[in-house]
């Protein structure tokens, strides 16, 4: 008894320190479970497993059939944690049933039964069966008779010889109840020799009988009979909970019967019921008390019928409805602990303390299976099992009792520190240390002790109340808890504030989209409190981190006013302030209304439509709070710009009208409509669109436009003109009308283009007179018919082509690359039309299929051919050419390219200078045999911070430049010939002058040679260009 108050105190003491985890009993994680393995298998160790937890840690023991097993004696058996190790385990010796138990210093609990089975399956004796003899059209039972065995088994039967198998059909049945093979009419093919194959669904393992010869006997065949029924489930037979129900059920006879099912109570089967190895078998899966109760196979055949019987009885083995949980109470107290299962048939219960049953005596009683200890003490803690059992099976529920004896103790529900409470108001304060059993409780303001007076109540609980609170209430409350082990006391401070009122409060408004608006929220409360303003929006807490942009809190302590910027209408409804102080709140509500512009009309409809109408319809959206006003009808084609503004009638649609007539549409064209709804704030947002309709067709009324034409080749007149866009011609079916006639002439020739698309009419015709004058017009029509015809305007006929060659054709060379050709113009009258110019045809001497062209001007009497090679002779003809296409060529003129200028450039260029001239000196070009000679020399110069550059013509390998040398000069040099200017030579810089004289060259100072002051200047010449 002294350990087990030690025990106690040791408890309260740790679950108050809240240091160590709290001491618990054990409770299972896993329990051993039912298990069958195959005898002798080569595994030489069987696991039954367990594992609890609990604070000790658990150790365990195990029971074999209600007897301990003394693991240090069986050295067959061992303990890897909870788990018991079987090691080479016998049938004989190991099996039965197995129950763990995990203990520690607050008790025991046993674990569920766990049988431990071994399969086998032996082999039949070796023993020779009789031949069965039969008539063919008898029915025949051929037995099997399994060997002894343990587990479920399965049954087959070999015909003859292996791998042939009887298959089973309506008229041969294999019974996986008895293994017996079931013909229900023999026929000459079913003589030979039947073997029964008997398998174990554990092991596997296969044995064979010895054969069966099964043969006809020779005095005649068997006449039909009535069915025979040879197989059949038993009269009663339970069924688990949830389990899968196989009946069996086969006839002899002749005819072969057919086997039905049904109730006897005419209930039909759940669609769940399968019917298998035609109608031989009747399975029902997930078994539930539903499906209890008597069930018929009835076999039939042309001779009559046979009706076996049968009842399912349903059961179940317990489960739990109320688990029993864990209970800590006071030592004295009564304990009423109840468990309940169900089960069929209905489970008793017994109770278990520290895995042995629990003894009864006269305040420990079990009624029912709910356990009552009266008077309980220290010495009834411990862990308890309610065990719920029927003939099926038993479960446990396992739960600690906790017989708990302390002082009073306020660290775990320590008292307020501080209460504040308002004048007038009733306040209660806390009283409940943990104490075992329950502490008395009294208390004191100040230091003197209270009484109950009516106002000032204590309650049952150890509390105190005290109802219409005033000031003089304010003061500590010390809590004094008392019983035989101890006691402790806590203190509450009260503090007694005045009442928080609303000073200035929200009112309601009517405000516009985009206004501001202030909702007031003024308070009066306590100077020793503090105020904290919520609002609320339509019963939801007002977010001013999302709708910051329009939300902001403005004010100072006493003042939470809700400052709401550029007003939307999401922004209408009910707003509530609420100031709330330590001890009270107060709140205040307004309803703001926004008033917006309407939202978008409804279901916009066109009704009917013709090619120039459409009837509208809609339904009148959200006014926003402000009546609409007026509606506006816009549409939108393939070919407009976006949406716009359509003509209807009445032109002026007011806030009433949900119906309107658009007019001035273009007939074949698809329209969609919206409805755009105004009120006094302003136009709102467009309605979806209407369907996608198209008018109706109707003749076109737009004819083409820039009637226009002339050109083409000799005896056409070519007419043009601009397209009729989609969107105006009406309908399907569309096309042109051409009209045209000789100018003076009256009747008008007609054709047809069928194209829409089409651009262009060409009339091709020998008697018509080259450039002259015609009267043309286009109409157009479609399917519904003829519109207008375009003004009529002039057109010219095609011209004719030049019949003449230009003449006194002569080509000169002008340089290396480049030649010129020369010619007299054709005779030409402004009558014949319009001569657009002249065609240079030039080749090399052999090569005239990859001819070159040009063409200039018809004032042109001359054309420079460029991008020649040079010293190559090349041939050149020209003709004429107008619209109507080009004349005959002249004769070819020949010319040779000059030599290519040289590819040496001046070299050695030396310089002096002065403050006023550049004296310049250079080695001369010698052309080579295939070069253009050398006739002089070109001096190229211009100063650095200009673009203009001068050139100087010499024939002398030297030269004077009257120049001021004020800036730096850039100088090259190039040599000249017939053939063009030669490569250019190193340029040359020369820097302004810093004193009187300075030199250089391309090449070295010691190479500078004076020149005389007086070299000739032939010519002088500023190009503009860049250089």
């Amino acid at each position: 008894m002294t350990s087990s108050w030690k025990q106690l105190i040791l408890l309260s003491v740790i679950g108050c320190l809240g240091g160590e985890p709290l001491l618990q009993g054990p409770v299972f994680i896993r329990e051993p479970s039912d298990s069958t393995v195959p005898a002798g298998s080569e595994d030489k160790k069987i696991t039954l497993h367990c594992e609890a937890r609990g604070n000790p840690s658990p150790h365990y023991r195990w029971q074999l059939n209600g007897s301990d097993i003394n693991l240090s004696m069986e050295h067959r058996y061992k303990l890897n944690g909870g788990n018991l190790v079987v090691m080479n385990p016998s049938r004989n010796r190991d099996a039965g049933s197995y129950q763990c138990f995990a203990t520690n210093s607050l008790g025991t609990v046993v674990s569920r039964d766990a049988k431990l089975q071994f399969a086998y399956l032996e082999n039949f004796k070796a023993k020779m069966r009789s031949a069965v003899s039969v008539r063919e059209g008898q029915g025949v039972v051929l037995l099997c008779g399994p060997p002894p065995h343990s587990g479920e088994l399965s049954y087959a039967w070999i015909f003859n010889e292996y791998p042939s198998f009887v298959e089973e059909d309506g008229r041969r049945f294999v019974s996986q109840e008895t293994g017996h093979l079931y013909i229900a009419k023999v026929e000459p093919s079913d003589v030979g020799n039947y073997t029964c194959v008997v398998t174990s669904m554990v092991t596997t393992a296969r044995v064979l009988g010895s054969p069966t010869p099964l043969v006809l006997r020779s005095d005649g065949v068997m006449g039909e009979y009535e069915p025979k029924i040879e197989v059949q489930f038993p009269e009663i037979l339970p069924a688990a909970k949830g389990s899968t129900v196989k009946l069996e059920c086969f006839a002899l006879g002749n005819p072969i019967p057919q086997i039905n099912w049904r109730r006897s109570d005419g209930l039909p089967f759940p669609s769940k019921i399968k019917l298998r190895k035609f109608n031989g078998v009747l399975e029902i899966p997930n078994f539930q008390q539903e499906d209890a109760g008597s069930y018929e196979c009835i076999a039939e055949n042309s001779r009559g019928s046979n009706v076996a019987r049968g009842r399912l009885t349903y059961y179940a083995k317990p489960h739990w409805v109320e688990l029993i949980k864990d209970v800590e109470i006071a030592v004295g107290d009564n304990l009423y602990w109840e468990c309940r299962a169900s089960g069929k048939p209905k489970a008793s219960y017994r109770w278990l303390k520290d895995g042995e049953g629990l003894v009864l005596e006269e305040r420990i009683q079990i009624e029912d299976g709910a356990l009552t200890i009266a008077n309980l003490s220290v010495a009834d803690s411990g862990m308890f099992q309610c065990v719920a059992e029927n003939k099926h099976g038993l479960v446990y529920s396992s739960a600690e009792l906790k017989v708990l004896a302390s002082a009073p103790d306020f660290s775990q529900t320590p008292m307020k520190k501080l209460v504040r409470v308002q004048v007038g108001s009733q306040v209660g304060l806390e009283c409940r240390p943990r104490a075992s059993p329950r502490a008395l409780a009294s208390w004191r303001k100040d230091d003197a002790v209270m009484r109950d007076d009516g106002r000032i109540s204590f309650l049952r609980d150890g509390g105190l109340n005290i109802a219409n609170v005033t000031k003089a209430d304010a003061g500590a409350y010390t809590c004094v808890a008392e019983n035989q082990f101890g006691k402790a006391n806590g203190t509450t401070r009260v503090v007694v504030t005045e009442p928080t009122r609303i000073t200035l409060a929200p009112s309601n408004m009517d405000v516009s989209v985009g206004e501001s608006v202030v909702l007031p929220c003024q308070v009066r409360h306590d100077p020793l409190l503090e105020a904290r303003f919520t609002w609320y929006v339509n019963g939801a807490l007002a977010d001013f981190s999302k709708g910051g942009a329009h939300f902001e809190e403005v004010g100072g302590s006493s003042s939470g006013d809700l400052m709401i910027r550029n007003i939307q209408l999401q922004h209408s409804g009910e707003y509530v302030c609420v100031a709330q102080t330590a001890v009270d709140s107060v709140s205040s509500a307004a309803d703001l209304i926004v008033r917006g512009s309407p939202g978008p009309p409804e279901n916009v409809r066109v009704d009917e439509i013709t090619d120039t109408t459409a009837q509208l319809s809609w339904k009148e959206g959200s006014d926003n709070h402000s009546p609409v006003t007026s509606y506006s009808v816009q549409a939108r084609t393939p070919y407009s710009v976006g949406w716009q503004t359509a003509t209807t009638v009445p032109e002026a649609l007011d806030g009433d009208a949900h119906t309107a007539t658009v007019v001035e549409l273009s007939p074949w064209v698809e329209y969609e409509f919206r409805v755009v709804a105004s009120n006094r704030i302003g136009g709102g947002e467009p309605s979806l669109p209407s369907e996608k309709v198209r008018t109706e067709e109707a003749a076109p009324e737009a004819p083409p436009s820039e009637i226009s034409g002339g050109g083409g080749s000799r005896s056409e007149l070519v007419i043009t003109w601009d397209p009729v866009p989609e969107e105006l011609q009406n309908g399907e079916g569309f096309g042109y009308v051409v009209a045209f006639r000789p100018l003076g002439v009256t009747t008008w020739i007609q054709t047809v283009v069928t194209s829409p698309d089409a651009p262009r009419y060409v009339f091709r015709n020998e008697s018509i007179v080259p450039f002259s004058l015609y009267e043309v017009k286009v109409g157009v029509y479609n399917n519904k018919g003829e519109g207008p015809f375009s003004p009529v305007t002039t057109v010219f006929s095609a011209e004719e082509e030049p019949t003449v060659a230009p003449s006194q054709v002569s080509a000169n060379s002008l340089s290396s690359s480049e030649i010129e050709v020369s010619w007299t113009a054709i005779p030409w009258k402004l009558s014949n039309g319009h001569l657009l110019g002249y065609e240079v045809r030039y080749w090399t001497s052999g090569r005239e299929e990859s001819a070159s062209t040009v063409t200039v001007a018809a004032s042109a009497t001359s054309a420079t051919l460029r991008g020649l090679r040079s010293n190559l002779a090349y041939l050149a003809a020209v003709r004429a050419y107008n619209s109507a296409g080009t004349g005959p060529f002249s004769a070819a003129a020949n010319a040779t390219t000059r030599k290519a200028p040289p590819s040496q450039p001046p070299g050695n260029v030396v310089w002096n200078a002065t403050d006023t001239k550049v004296l310049l000196n250079w080695e001369q070009v010698r052309a080579m045999e295939n070069e253009s000679e050398v006739t002089g020399y070109k001096v190229f110069y211009r100063t650095s911070s200009e673009n203009s550059v001068q050139v100087l013509n010499t024939n002398k390998t030297s030269a004077e430049l009257l120049l001021p040398i004020k800036d730096d000069y850039i100088i090259e040099v190039k040599a000249t010939t017939e053939g063009g200017d030669g490569a250019s030579s190193e340029q040359i810089r020369i820097p302004r002058l810093s004193n009187t004289d300075a030199r250089g060259s391309t090449i070295a100072i010691s190479n500078v040679h004076p020149v005389s002051s007086c070299v000739p200047i032939v010519l002088l010449v500023i190009v503009k260009a860049l250089w």
